[in-house]
């Protein structure tokens, strides 16, 4: 072969490709990474979200069933057995509670009676002493009313009152000061209050002159 053909045939051979010149296109211009292939008419699909809870008040829970006749009954009978255990316990406490009270009571004069006999142990000795233990019993016996609820009431020239004084006498008016209607003597003490009395305080009240 001639040099001239060895030359032509050594400048046809193509040089070896290189990695920056693989896969690319006519034009030089680098082809794209492949994506992923889209529906046709070249919209992608948008992502799946999740579903919203439904808005609005919760549904009311279901009604509970209705107690059938058996149910009643027995609820019925459970009431009445303990209504009457509610009251033989009342019967039973009642007159415990009463005695208790009445020792509590008769307790509390104990000492009056003490001091009375007191006085009159002193009475041969000393008889002005019999006047002055008396007293002193006396204001005791007030002292064990008031401690019990019943205090003692005997004022004067104060307004008559129906709820704590029982007229038994009549007076007219000494003076033009005192209007009528005024408690001026108190013939028998009143011991409590209204609506919780012993009794009421005798008095006497002043009434216009003439």
């Amino acid at each position: 072969m001639s040099e001239q053909s060895r030359a032509h045939s050594a400048g046809s051979t193509p040089p070896p490709e290189g990695p920056e010149q693989r896969g690319t296109p006519p034009g030089g211009t680098p082809s794209a990474p492949e994506r992923e292939s889209a529906p046709p008419g070249g919209t992608p699909p948008a992502p799946e979200r999740e579903s919203a809870p439904p808005s609005g008040p919760a549904p009311a829970p279901a009604p509970a069933p209705e107690p059938d006749a058996e149910e009643l009954t027995d609820r019925w009978r459970r009431a009445l057995a303990d209504l009457d255990n509610l009251r033989k316990r009342h019967a039973r406490d009642r007159p415990r509670e009463l005695e208790a009270e009445r020792a509590r009571v008769a307790a509390a004069w104990l000492p009056v009676l003490d001091h009375l006999e007191l006085a009159l142990s002193h009475a041969e000795a000393d008889p002005a002493a019999i006047v002055r233990g008396v007293e002193a019993v006396r204001d005791q016996a007030v002292e064990v009313l008031r401690g019990l609820g019943y205090p003692r009431h005997d004022e004067t020239g104060v307004p008559f009152d129906p709820l704590r004084h029982e007229v038994v006498s009549v007076a007219d008016a000494s003076d033009t000061a005192t209007a009528p209607g005024t408690v001026v003597q108190v013939v028998r003490p009143g011991y409590g209050e209204p609506g919780r009395q012993l009794r009421p305080a005798a008095v006497a009240v002043t009434r216009k002159p003439g």
